[in-house]
């Protein structure tokens, strides 16, 4: 596997960096797969799902989103995507690395693969650009109440004006992450609910670019964002022919257990999606490509991937 540094000014001038992986030299490329990687986190954990689908011929591209990883510029930015309008702006930033992928490969398929937080921009963003792509794949995801996300919106925006938009938000972290590790007790960790496996939990422990507290207006932009995308009139602009690939696990406490990708899959058949699936996985947490049976699910998704590109 070959690795570059990906960079890339936005229109609003932030460099947004991540990483580029190809084939060896002679692996005739097949496709990309551009990922998103979820909150608090960064593109630089996907190495391990990059070798195997470079491996599989694939080129991947994995940038830092907006207050993350290489992207935000420095740990005093880390949590922060921007003063106002964070989330329409990293939905363009997604567009933008689209737009870059064609001009650097032109004639090749492109998958968007969306992780947690990243698996809402790629539904807000398959419902304004899905005619970009060739294929989307999310991981983690959720279908969320109207009720709790309007709460949740209120909230945020109440630090905001309290705090003011950088105030790292523990209330909102609280809120959000806090009951996520009740189902898992006896806990070892804070962060328990991420995955089976202690020592990928270590390792996101020991990250100083994983598990910040991020900004009150950045939990503002999320829950904006979960806004927009949860309606059917939304969803039904997401093209009918673009396949969609739901996977997570039944211990993934972001999905409830399950029940959140289950109620997006039939929305998305209601939407008239033609080629839609789901894949819940037993006893999976979070973070399915560290989980115990990452190879599996790698696979899956693999094979999913050579099948629809």
């Amino acid at each position: 596997m070959q690795e570059s540094p990906l960079e890339h000014e936005s229109n609003d001038r932030i460099i947004l960096r991540g990483h580029i992986w190809k084939p060896d030299a002679g692996v005739e490329p097949r496709g990309v797969v551009h990922i998103v990687h979820g909150m608090a986190e960064h593109g630089g954990r996907y190495r391990r799902l990059a070798e195997t689908l470079t491996a599989a011929g694939y080129i991947v591209y994995a940038p830092d989103t907006r207050g993350h990883g290489l992207t935000a510029g420095g740990p005093e930015r880390l949590g922060h995507l921007a003063d106002m309008d964070g989330w329409a702006l990293v939905v363009s930033d997604v567009l933008e690395i689209n737009h870059l992928i064609h001009r650097q490969h032109p004639g090749q398929p492109i998958a968007l693969l969306g992780h947690s937080m990243g698996s809402f921009i790629s539904q807000h963003y398959i419902t304004l650009y899905g005619q970009t792509l060739n294929a989307v794949a999310l991981s983690a995801t959720d279908f969320s109440s109207g009720q709790l996300r309007r709460v949740a919106r209120l909230l945020a925006h109440w630090e905001v004006r309290r705090h003011g938009v950088h105030h790292r938000s523990k209330l909102m972290n609280r809120l959000s992450f806090g009951s996520f590790n009740k189902p898992f007790k006896p806990c070892r960790t804070d962060f328990d609910w991420l995955s089976r496996d202690e020592a990928e939990v270590d390792k996101y422990i020991a990250d100083p670019l994983c598990g910040f507290l991020c900004s009150a207006q950045a939990w503002e932009d999320l829950f904006t964002g979960l806004e927009r995308i949860h309606s059917q009139h939304t969803r039904n602009r997401i093209p009918k022919d673009l396949p969609v690939y739901l996977f997570s696990g039944d211990k993934d406490p972001v999905g409830k257990f399950g029940r959140g990708p289950e109620r997006l899959h039939a929305a998305y058949r209601k939407a008239g999606i033609q080629d839609v699936s789901l894949k819940l996985y037993n006893c999976v947490r979070h973070e399915p490509f560290n989980e115990t049976n990452r190879d599996e699910i790698t696979a899956d998704l693999t094979d999913w991937l050579n099948s629809r590109m």
